[in-house]
């Protein structure tokens, strides 16, 4: 029916378990069958009606919200919807003994979430006033790694990011940010920091976790798991004020929203509560830097921000660090309104690389993958130290390895590099070496790895291993400056588009790589932490910072004008390895730049367009797009407009206005047309730009289209969980399926797949977005499988695309 592996392969980094994507809720394989005449919500996620298991979902009412429905022009209130959601709970009460109602909302999302039993989420369905389910899936910080700095070895140059993107010339034009509040929504802030107590008054914000006024970060030894600093970096980012860190805006007000826990963690339904806290509580832009892997724009968080957009608040989110390949982006990134931002690596020095093992054994392939500080880098050239062997990185490979002065020698696979590097470090290794696991030589280049870390091909890696086994345990660098590179975009930056809407992901991009800022120390006595962090997390409180400044500098701009001055004045970054610039779905608008955003004359809103899906077998077909164009200048404006596709494909017209005059401080609206004829057109996705020139300047808007069905992946992720006497076994599938197997097969020591096992499971005809089955631990009628580490094969066939990932799993 299906293809399965035909041989053993390599085990990808990438195809890592990702439980931390999804709540612990029971999915079935398919919709429960509603008897005639009986009208029931709509639930996101298929559910296993069969399951007793707890499972939390969000619950939306039909009654709307305070926010959407004000613009709508209804009347809504707090005592209102209190009443109708008092309805709804009592009924699902007297229906479900066992439900448990933990959060209730109103502002800009109506609804509550609770907890209950799986295969009672039916009788929650069927309840009057209940508009849609959502599952309560977990969100996480999105940076990929740090390095905490010594306080004596840090000089304020480090925190070179806010001038390359013109905050000192803001500061010197006279905006800071004064009067304007920026809410962070993330692990907590430590509000005791130095460089951030000024931008603190008596009222801090809210913690979600712990349901109080105090949004402390987590403190080291907090019984329910890590410490975290995530947030204070995200706040020094945005606001810091001392002699060490200056934030973008330095004068704007924080309030903090603690909903990621110990460890960084936390669920929707403080999400969501932090983001209607936040707009209640009057902030001006509101920032997360936060994330999962759905890619789908439609979830509560995602509802909340587009309704927390339409209230006023910029709201600004990471746009994730599962790249570099396109539909990687992840929730809340995919919101239709809130900006999102992917990460850049300011320009840095790159280095010629070589490296030799004893008897002059040389390799090829060694090129630097990535580093930090450049010192670090150069302290290694004529070195010659010991290499060991630490496996594929873990924490666990390394427990019992004496790394100190030494250099790992690593394996790719199972987690990310950038965690291998800093496991490394943390160990005491001054470097690392990576070596690929499948065919050829690794592929990406990550600046800001904790380490100086050399990339290796596989060969050269069993070359280097097979060295190591005959007792040549050390290794002499060769390290010469190379070249500097200009901003680049971040390899590990999440790529859109974004499925369902085809939206361009990111909106626009900001620095992301080594950003230096505050971390608590936990420690009143010596207050001053620093440390230099990488992420899409970083990212995005550099345009949070620069929308406080915007908005200082604009009192009457709302978010829409917000967004577009800072889509439509981003510098264009080009791939120095292709020397063209990077797609739209890799850097969007571009980079963002202050100064430019604030004192420009035109603005085109929206910023980015997508004319969709064009999946006509024969003839044209025809899509409406428009756009406002501002002319905020004192002066009649002539403005001309130019569409181009890459490349100039035939099949695709595009018809819109040749000139257009716009008066002094109005705007006008632009329509466009786009004719496509898809028989002259390969499948796939077309870039291109409408070109905006007031004949001394040109705003460059992106826009793109798909001509047949996109190459989204068909799925994007897999769970397996102990559930009681069985277990739980699902994928995310944003289409769908058409056929759906799930095969088990031998995880081989090395990292590699082993023989094939069995199926245990196969479905047909499954809807989007989540599929969940119980498992009694059996294949093929065998028996039970002993306990252990396994790997999970889904297939899937979905709108005539076949695809086959695997996933790494433990069965206890």
């Amino acid at each position: 029916m299906y293809k399965r592996f035909s041989k053993p392969f390599i085990f990808l980094m990438a195809l890592a378990l990702i439980l931390s994507s999804f709540s612990m809720s029971a999915f079935g394989e398919s919709k429960p069958q509603a008897k005639e005449g009986l009208k029931t919500a709509e639930i996101f996620g298929d559910l296993e009606l069969a399951s007793d298991a707890p499972t939390s979902v969000i619950v939306e009412l039909q009654e709307e919200s305070i926010v959407e429905a004000k613009h709508k022009g209804k009347q809504q209130t707090k005592a209102k919807l209190k009443l109708e959601r008092g309805k709804v709970i009592s009924d699902l009460k007297s229906k479900s003994e066992n439900a448990k109602v933990n959060r209730e909302y109103d502002y800009v999302f109506s609804g509550f979430s609770v907890e209950l039993p799986a295969n009672e989420i039916t009788k929650l369905a069927t309840i009057e006033g209940v508009k849609a389910v959502y599952p309560n899936v977990e969100y996480k910080v999105d940076a990929v790694s740090s390095e905490v700095i010594d306080p004596d070895a840090y000089y304020p140059e480090m925190m070179h990011s806010a001038p390359y993107i013109g905050a000192d010339d803001a500061w010197d034009a006279g905006f800071t940010g004064e009067g304007i509040t920026v809410a962070v929504i993330d692990t907590g802030v430590d509000y005791t920091h130095p460089d951030l107590a000024h931008a603190f008054g008596d009222y801090k914000g809210w913690d979600l976790v712990d349901n109080d006024d105090d949004p402390q970060e987590t403190q080291v030894g907090n019984p329910a798991g890590g410490s975290t600093a995530h947030g204070t970096h995200v706040s020094g980012t945005i606001a810091a004020k001392g002699d060490t860190v200056t934030g973008i805006a330095p004068d704007a007000k924080l309030l903090a929203y603690r909903v990621l826990g110990p460890g960084g963690s936390g669920t929707t339904e403080n999400v969501v509560a932090g983001i209607e806290r936040a707009v209640q509580d009057g902030a001006d832009v509101m920032n997360l830097s936060l994330g999962n892997t759905l890619n789908n724009p439609d979830w509560a968080t995602s509802i909340a921000l587009d309704w927390a957009m339409a209230e006023g608040v910029v709201a600004v989110t990471s746009n994730g660090n599962s790249g570099p390949d396109n539909w990687t982006v992840g929730s809340p990134g995919t919101s239709r309104e809130a900006i999102s931002v992917g990460a850049t690596q300011l320009p840095y020095d790159r280095y010629e690389t070589s490296i030799s093992t004893s008897g002059d054994v040389t390799y090829s392939s060694a090129e630097l993958m990535g580093y930090s500080f450049k010192e670090n880098v150069e302290a290694l050239d004529g070195e010659t130290l010991e290499y060991v062997d630490a496996g594929i990185g873990t924490v666990e490979d390394m427990e019992n390895l004496d790394l100190d002065g030494k250099v790992a020698l690593i394996s790719r696979g199972a987690i990310a590099f950038v965690e291998k590097a800093t496991n490394a470090k943390a160990k005491g290794a001054v470097g690392a070496i990576i070596y690929n696991h499948v065919e050829g030589d690794i592929p990406f280049e990550i600046p800001g790895m904790a380490l100086p870390t050399i990339k290796l091909s596989d060969s050269d890696g069993a070359k280097i291993l097979a060295e190591l086994a005959e007792g040549n345990n050390e290794v002499t660098f060769d390290i010469n400056f190379s070249e500097t590179l200009p901003e680049i975009m971040a390899d590990f930056s999440s790529r859109g588009p974004v499925t369902d809407t085809w939206m361009i992901k990111p909106d626009v991009s900001a620095p992301g790589v080594n950003i230096t800022s505050t971390i608590p120390t936990h420690d009143p006595a010596n207050p001053h932490g620093y440390a230099a962090y990488q992420g899409t997390s970083m990212s995005a409180p550099h345009v949070a910072g620069t929308a406080a400044l915007i908005l200082e500098a604009n009192p009457t701009w709302g978010v829409d004008e917000v967004k577009a001055s800072l889509m439509n004045t981003s510098v264009d970054l080009i791939d120095p390895a292709t020397g063209e610039s990077y797609p739209h779905n890799s850097q969007g608008a571009g980079s963002i730049r202050i100064l430019d955003a604030i004192n420009t004359d035109t603005l085109a809103v929206p910023g980015s367009h997508s004319f969709g899906k064009f999946i006509k077998d024969s003839g044209k077909q025809v899509e409406k797009q428009s756009f406002e164009l501002k002319n905020l200048s004192d002066k009649e404006v002539l403005y001309s407009f130019d569409v181009k596709f890459e490349g100039n494909p035939k099949g695709i017209k595009v018809t819109t206005s040749k000139n257009l005059n716009v008066n002094a401080g109005e705007s006008e609206d632009v329509n466009l047309k786009v004719q496509v004829d898809t028989s002259k057109l390969d499948p796939g996705y077309y870039e291109g730009s409408i070109e905006i020139s007031d004949g001394k300047q040109i705003v460059d808007v992106p826009t793109i289209l798909f001509v047949g069905e996109p190459d989204y992946p068909r799925v994007t992720g897999a769970y397996f969980a102990n559930v009681g006497e069985e277990y739980v076994v699902g994928s995310y599938l944003p289409a769908g399926a058409e056929v759906l197997a799930y095969d088990v097969y031998v995880f081989n020591a090395n990292g590699t797949i082993g023989d094939f096992i069995g199926t245990i499971g196969e479905f047909t005809n499954v809807p989007a977005p989540i599929h969940e089955f119980s498992w009694d631990g059996s294949v093929d009628g065998t028996g039970e499988l002993p306990n252990g580490d396994y790997v999970l094969g889904v297939y899937v066939e979905s709108n005539g695309v076949s695809e086959y990932k695997a996933y790494l799993v433990t069965k206890d």
